[in-house]
């Protein structure tokens, strides 16, 4: 059965991007889809990840003192992906429907920073374009301690430090991709998490 989204989930988040612009939620998402995409990433093999890159297109580059993951992009195709696609389906709708974003897809990949792996401080809209709206971050790592590090730390448009966000299991992060500054900091052991980015066809858009 597909999981959903409840409307109070739908409402909740809405608030909070009219609010403040970002939201933590510690368990909306059903337990059993987050640990069936812990295991999905667990079990790939390298073959199926690749060095993350920056940039889009013929601009890509892999610079490793910027950020040092591996990723892997989901497919309709994977059931597990498919169960996630489609609650990220029920969010882009419900926000459109509550305040007329305008999104049109979402893309998204699996992250696994191995130790010592991190992502410096960077805007998800890529140079030259504004079409990435609304970031979701997923993080899928059980019994996270401090000690584990490999927090996502989220600034505002003054660079201020805004929230320091400890990757633990279950936990989504959901913002607007234009005015938050984020970086992931170094991690001691490895860590899984789901990213992405709901994209509108052009540049006008509701909010």
């Amino acid at each position: 059965m597909v999981p959903q989204l409840s409307e109070a989930d739908m409402d909740t988040i809405a608030d909070a991007l009219v609010e403040t612009g970002y939201i933590v939620l510690p368990d909306t998402l059903p337990p059993s889809v987050c640990e069936q995409l812990l295991q999905s990433s667990k079990s790939a093999t390298w073959d199926d990840f690749r060095p993350a890159a920056i940039g889009r297109g013929s601009e890509q580059q892999r610079i490793e003192s910027i950020r040092s993951d591996q990723i892997r992009w989901l497919s309709e195709q994977h059931p597990t992906d498919k169960f996630y696609l489609e609650l990220m389906t029920q969010l882009r709708q419900g926000m459109n429907k509550r305040l007329f974003l305008g999104l049109f897809d979402f893309e998204s990949h699996y992250a696994i920073y191995e130790p010592g792996a991190f992502y410096q401080k960077h805007s998800d809209v890529l140079q030259g374009t504004r079409n990435r709206i609304l970031t979701s971050v997923l993080f899928l790592n059980h019994d996270w301690r401090s000690e584990h590090a490999g927090e996502l730390v989220i600034y505002d448009e003054n660079d201020n430090k805004l929230e320091t966000i400890a990757p633990e299991f279950g936990k989504w992060v959901v913002f607007l991709s234009e005015r938050f500054p984020h970086e992931v900091l170094r991690t001691e052991v490895n860590r899984y998490s789901i990213a992405g980015w709901f994209r509108v066809s052009n540049a006008n858009h509701g909010f």
